[in-house]
């Protein structure tokens, strides 16, 4: 299985700038994509922003050229879900889930807190309300892949100047807490802070990072 996540900064400019003909040549089984910036109207031509090899869902902010994402996947799931009941994700656009037998995949945008500390509480709100989601999905016994920009830097070498950084949104102890959390207690693996550019035996099979060409996107393959 090979799973590309990218967070495209607006859907209809990486489509000016190449982002469907790439897509062509990798082969990929699900994409998921974040930052749509587009209402399913603005779409258009269909043929190109529903690429016939994939089902493809969106799911918009409220708000216009605003967060967004979205789902490509070779085979229809047998349920979609679109936020999972808190206000300000439900609103805004930042999650949906594709559900199959055993499988839920899961694209996500978390938000920012670098507009202000209002900004950064209803950030801490979402952190809370998706990890009890998660937990959730977890205890139904659901395997899960969960693709997305979470505006969090989760360690010191995930980011270049960490030690001017650590009283900024994005960088901040209880954030990376939340993360530790995330890939402690809540048992997710997070394949790029274990292996980029190699091969690595990890529960759950065999599993390959590598980046796009033109680093588009992350690709994680499974086999």
């Amino acid at each position: 299985m090979k799973v590309i996540s990218f967070n495209a900064n607006g859907i209809r400019a990486s489509a000016r700038n190449g982002f469907y003909e790439w897509l062509e040549v990798q082969g990929a089984d699900f994409v998921c994509i974040q930052e749509t910036k587009a209402q399913v109207e603005q779409l258009v031509p269909e043929e190109v922003f529903y690429p016939q090899a994939y089902f493809c869902d969106y799911f918009d902010a409220q708000k216009k050229g605003y967060s967004g994402v979205a789902i490509y996947a070779r085979t229809k799931p047998l349920n979609i879900v679109k936020g999972f009941g808190y206000d300000y994700c439900d609103t805004e656009g930042r999650y949906i889930q594709f559900d199959y037998p055993k499988l839920s995949v899961v694209s996500l945008y978390l938000p920012s807190g670098t507009s202000g500390d209002g900004r950064q509480e209803v950030k801490y709100e979402f952190l809370e309300h998706f990890a009890k989601h998660l937990m959730k999905l977890k205890n139904e016994g659901r395997q899960l892949i969960i693709c997305g920009d979470y505006n969090i830097a989760h360690k010191q070498i995930d980011l270049k100047n960490w030690r001017s950084n650590q009283k900024n949104s994005g960088f901040l102890p209880k954030e990376r807490a939340w993360m530790d959390e995330l890939f402690g207690t809540m048992g997710l693996l997070m394949p790029f802070g274990c292996t980029i550019r190699k091969k690595s035996n990890i529960p759950g099979g065999l599993i390959e990072v590598v980046l796009g060409k033109k680093m588009w996107a992350g690709e994680l393959i499974i086999r």
